[in-house]
């Protein structure tokens, strides 16, 4: 077991204040400190989509365990192709949109607050029982293999090109979710535009080779997520907050690097940051390491620097110190954990008592990586 920080509990307090300040996203979002769940994908929903009291119960453990703000895993848009992995939760009708209102509400009853993560998994799509086909960007067979902890076998499914009419739906998909996320007692949305699913499909040049509007620059490959985030925001309230999640790696192709390198970032950040956004989430591998090269500033530092709103950095950053650093050097205004919220859900209340932590343990996300597999993993290793 490893310790937060050396020397007393009051002393790590000390340390550690800047990530216990309360912190403002948008109009009405006030969150109680600068750490926050990362979404992650648990695939526990039942089969069609609807959050479980299973769900409730691993939710608003985080909230009771300290953390300001909980990120949901991805949920998925719409019943036509925006699915990735068969048992993940959506907010594509209303009786999806009322499960989730158990899980709001007991986040909200331990002091937390909840954002949605809305995703469209495009090409990456492993499992959906509405459609048997994939749709992307263009007619590109994704790089490696499904991923077997999310149910997945074998290599992924060559997409159709979508159509005009297709990047419409899609786009609607996403606003009618954020307005059920809204009714369902949310606090915000946060839309994914990371990690190879559709919108980062759109961005990466491999894997868009339209000649449209959508295709060929910079600014047309960007050009769908700007125009799902407009309408994500002409769908909610205003004072319903609103983020995006981005990154450069994916989930099946861990490191793919944007080819213009920090001019890319200055452009990507730049156009986000000027829409009607609350905060932008950067996520890599290690938070703190340079984007490019071995010098230079890290994603989350260029989307503070270009992006003009609150910048959340996730990568590794469960260890403390890490994690006080990236707020230290101003790289980011508060921090989301993955690894070190799934080991401890009470991370925050760990920390603010100097207690120690566990290694994470891969064995909760194998061989799938459900809220069940957890518990008994966990039940097996303390018998």
């Amino acid at each position: 077991m490893d310790t937060f920080a050396d020397g007393p509990a009051g002393d790590t307090q000390t340390a550690h204040a800047r990530l216990f300040a309360p912190l403002r996203l948008g109009g009405e979002l006030s969150l109680s400190n600068r750490l926050a769940v990362a979404p992650m994908t648990r695939v526990s929903a039942t089969a069609d989509g609807l959050a479980t009291a299973q769900m409730a119960a691993y939710y608003e453990a985080f909230a009771a365990g300290g953390f300001g703000l909980v990120i949901t895993e991805g949920i998925y848009t719409d019943k036509a192709h925006s699915q990735g992995y068969l048992f993940q939760p959506g907010l594509a009708d209303e009786a999806q949109r009322d499960a989730w209102r158990t899980v709001v509400d007991r986040v909200h009853a331990q002091g937390g607050r909840i954002v949605a993560q809305l995703m469209h998994a495009g090409a990456l799509s492993q499992g959906n029982p509405y459609r048997s086909d994939t749709k992307g960007p263009s007619a590109v067979l994704p790089k490696g293999q499904q991923m077997a902890f999310y149910r997945g076998d074998g290599p992924y499914r060559m997409p159709e090109a979508m159509s005009g009419d297709d990047i419409a739906k899609a786009v609607d998909g996403f606003a009618q979710a954020a307005r059920r996320a809204q009714d369902a007692g949310f606090d915000g949305v946060e839309v994914h535009g990371a990690n190879g699913y559709l919108l980062d499909q759109f961005l990466t040049a491999h894997t868009n080779l339209r000649q449209d509007r959508y295709g060929g620059t910079l600014e047309n490959r960007l050009r769908l997520t700007v125009e799902v985030i407009q309408a994500v925001r002409r769908a909610t309230s205003e004072g319903f907050a609103v983020g995006v999640r981005s990154s450069q790696g994916k989930v099946n192709d861990f490191t793919h690097k944007w080819e213009g390198g920090e001019a890319d970032a200055a452009r990507i950040y730049g156009t986000l940051g000027a829409l009607p956004i609350d905060y932008l989430h950067t996520t890599e591998f290690e938070a703190w390491r340079p984007a490019f090269g071995e010098h230079g500033p890290s994603l989350a530092a260029l989307a503070r620097r270009h992006g003009s709103v609150p910048v959340l950095a996730n990568g590794s950053l469960h260890e403390a110190v890490q994690a006080d650093g990236v707020m230290a050097r101003q790289d980011a205004d508060f921090v989301s954990l993955g690894r070190g919220a799934l080991t401890h859900p009470d991370w925050p209340a760990r920390l603010r008592a100097g207690a120690g932590h566990e290694t994470f343990d891969r064995g909760l996300l194998a061989p799938i990586a459900d809220l069940a597999n957890a518990a008994r993993h966990r039940a097996d290793a303390s018998s």
